[in-house]
């Protein structure tokens, strides 16, 4: 069967969707949550990954990445899903697969696309009908790039650097940005590519994701991807 291949180029951020299997929950306790994103912390370090905005969901997890090497995210993802597994399993008793098949991951335009992925991905406890504002939830980084609280685990984008001179112009203009809801347009487009590990950006960014993979984007290699070795 015809699979999408995820596509990773170094110092270009990813949106990386991974989803508990059948929809199942893959968090069950505060300690479960802070595991992870110890596991997340350790391999980003490890594999040169930077994490700018995440949200831990009770079935499902939502990353934003900027890896240094073309297999660091696909090598921070293998850690943490071997090591969170192994725990879960160990901890609750049970055996078998914790994830729903292949995590997702789409490269993101960063001058267009970056901070809109960084308010997705912070406001879907908010679209969840779980808290009214992303600052109430505790599982995401909205606290930490919005300046409410401390956390070294977040290293800032370029992007995000540029809202304003200083820190704290910086932690302004972030949450002024959540005073205005996502357009519907935006939303679907940042699902749509999250879905299809496609590439989210304009035509331009298209290209240069081309010349750079050197291939044609949209259409699926068959088989399996080849396997990715991490030390």
């Amino acid at each position: 069967m015809p699979r999408k291949t995820r596509m990773f180029v170094p110092d270009v951020p990813s949106h990386v969707v991974s989803r508990g299997n059948n929809r199942n929950a893959c968090f069950y306790t505060d300690g479960d949550y802070f595991f992870y994103l110890q596991c997340l912390s350790e391999a980003c370090h490890k594999h040169r990954v930077s994490v700018h905005a995440y949200v831990l969901m009770t079935n499902h997890v939502h990353l934003l990445l900027t890896p240094e090497s073309e297999d660091g995210i696909p090598c921070v993802m293998q850690s943490i899903g071997r090591r969170y597994v192994q725990y879960i399993n160990k901890t609750y008793n049970r055996s078998g697969t914790l994830w729903e098949g292949r995590y997702k991951a789409s490269l993101v335009d960063a001058e267009n696309y970056l901070l809109a992925c960084y308010r997705y991905i912070e406001l879907n406890p908010v679209r969840a009908s779980i808290v009214r504002h992303p600052a109430d939830y505790r599982w995401s980084s909205y606290g930490v790039n919005a300046g409410i609280k401390p956390g070294k685990q977040l290293v800032a984008h370029e992007v995000y650097q540029r809202l304003g001179s200083d820190e704290k112009s910086r932690y302004q203009a972030y949450r002024a940005l959540f005073s205005v809801d996502l357009e519907k347009s935006l939303l679907q487009g940042i699902q749509r590519a999250t879905t299809f590990s496609m590439p989210l950006g304009g035509r331009d960014f298209q290209v240069q994701i081309e010349k750079v993979v050197g291939r044609k984007l949209g259409h699926a290699r068959r088989g399996r991807p080849m396997k990715i070795k991490c030390e």
